[in-house]
């Protein structure tokens, strides 16, 4: 049998009876089980419930908000008229209001305080707080994440990411007995194997043979560069049953290369350092939940009015349970596309797609904005190209970094830069410039296409 929960009571072995800890992380758990099939009207009801007591701490305890909200209106439960009325609250506003935005007093009962930094892929990080309450409910939302997609904890899970401790940057890795602060305590588990990110692909190949895990988690980077390698040298990983993503935008035709090569389903989430998890893939399609129990997230257009079903606008986030550092409607830096309600029967928002940041996406001349496409394996039609980096310097001027396997001969050079004047467009002036590798971040993340206008 399966995901049996642990008992602690000596002599109790079923049903079991968990510590309060993994029994506090049940009840939440019991309690999403049940709202994910609520109205949206209804779920949004009891957002505004806790959003008025996260803004009345706000008004009593944080600086920054003592001068921008009006106490007098939270005197009943807020309404839709009056958040819109809050302003948004830009990355560049968290940096400069620095300590402002600290709560002068957090509930005892919200436990610790901890200091969190961004990973600052995109400029400068962003320094916040959390408390163990933030902690308690990024577990929970794992759990349901494990729960929607029927995870067996008996099997060996496998990571691969950006690791502080030296163990994981060791050939053979790091392992632990459990799989994470979600499930310990409460589940026995299989293994959990970790080797850093920054291996070459070929060395976390061979640890993925020597280790045969069963799910596999790591950034879409890393999941294409892993497949590609797999496909071309024809080697097999029999273990998989999934592979799941995280921390970057998932690109165009990741998801059928994974089925192609692994014959394996590959789930994405979406989440932040600074405000946990915002949606978990739907266990029944591949579009996107937010998860509403644990944060407000409005996708608005530039004139901050909400996107309808298909449009795409900016991600806007308050986190509902933060009462350390409250950032409220924070202005993620990503684009979203709204999705319809699904079919599930989940009374969830849902996001079709997540497109990423806002600087992945394409300027023209004519103001037009759009994420490009940049199908690597449409390029290795053309000649073995392993890794891609697109970077606009200008309206007209465009780079593209390739780093080939092997010396490139002239033709393919020429059908490799004609292949990018049809996808990005012949407006732009393309330089190809071939290297020897393209750098992650100081945090792991790989991203394909930069703007730096």
């Amino acid at each position: 049998m399966k995901n049996i929960i642990k008992s602690t009571v000596n002599g109790i072995g079923w049903p079991a009876l968990p510590g309060s800890v993994g029994a506090g992380r049940l009840a939440a758990l019991f309690q999403l089980e049940q709202s994910q099939w609520w109205s949206r009207e209804k779920i949004k009801q009891q957002q505004f419930g806790q959003l008025t007591l996260l803004l009345r701490h706000c008004i009593e305890h944080v600086p920054y908000y003592q001068h921008l909200l009006d106490k007098k209106k939270l005197s009943s439960i807020v309404n839709e008229a009056q958040w819109n009325e809050i302003p948004v609250l830009t990355r560049n506003e968290v940096q400069q209001a620095g300590n402002d935005l600290v709560s002068k007093k957090v509930p005892a009962d919200h436990g610790k305080v901890k200091l969190q930094r961004t990973s600052g892929s995109t400029g400068k990080p962003v320094e916040t707080l959390a408390t163990e309450i933030d902690t308690f409910f990024w577990n929970v939302f794992t759990l349901r994440d494990h729960l929607w997609h029927q995870r067996d904890y008996s099997k060996k899970l496998a990571a691969i990411r950006f690791t502080h401790g030296e163990k994981a940057k060791l050939p053979s890795g790091e392992t632990f007995a459990n799989w994470g602060g979600a499930t310990n305590g409460l589940y026995e588990t299989g293994d959990c194997v970790m080797l850093c990110i920054t291996k070459p692909i070929a060395e976390q190949i061979t640890w993925l043979q020597k280790e045969q895990p069963h799910y596999l988690l790591t950034h879409p980077s890393v999941l294409k560069e892993l497949a590609l390698h797999c496909q071309r040298e024809k080697i097999e990983l029999p273990s998989l049953c999934e592979v799941r993503s995280i921390s970057e935008a998932l690109p165009e035709g990741l998801r059928d290369l994974c089925r192609q090569v692994w014959g394996v389903p590959l789930v994405d989430l979406y989440s932040t350092i600074e405000l946990g998890y915002l949606a978990l893939q739907c266990p029944e399609h591949e579009h996107y939940h937010v998860q509403s129990e644990g944060v407000f997230l409005e996708v608005l257009d530039e004139n901050n009015q909400p996107c309808a079903a298909g449009e795409v606008g900016r991600v806007i986030v308050t986190n509902l349970h933060n009462f350390a550092f409250p950032m409220i409607r924070y202005e993620v830096g990503d684009y979203a596309e709204v999705g319809e309600p699904c079919d599930c029967g989940r009374g969830l928002p849902v996001i079709k797609r997540i497109m990423g940041r806002y600087r992945n996406v394409l300027i023209t001349a004519s103001g037009e904005r759009r994420y490009p496409r940049l199908g690597i394996q449409d390029l290795y039609e053309i000649a073995p190209i392993r890794q891609v980096q697109v970077v606009q310097h200008t309206l007209e001027d465009i780079t593209v970094k390739l780093v080939p396997e092997r010396q490139l001969c002239e033709e393919e050079k020429k059908q490799l830069l004609g292949k990018y004047q049809t996808l990005l467009g012949v407006s732009f002036t393309i330089k190809l410039q071939l290297v020897e590798s393209i750098e992650r971040s100081a945090s792991g993340k790989y991203e394909e296409f930069m703007s730096l206008l």
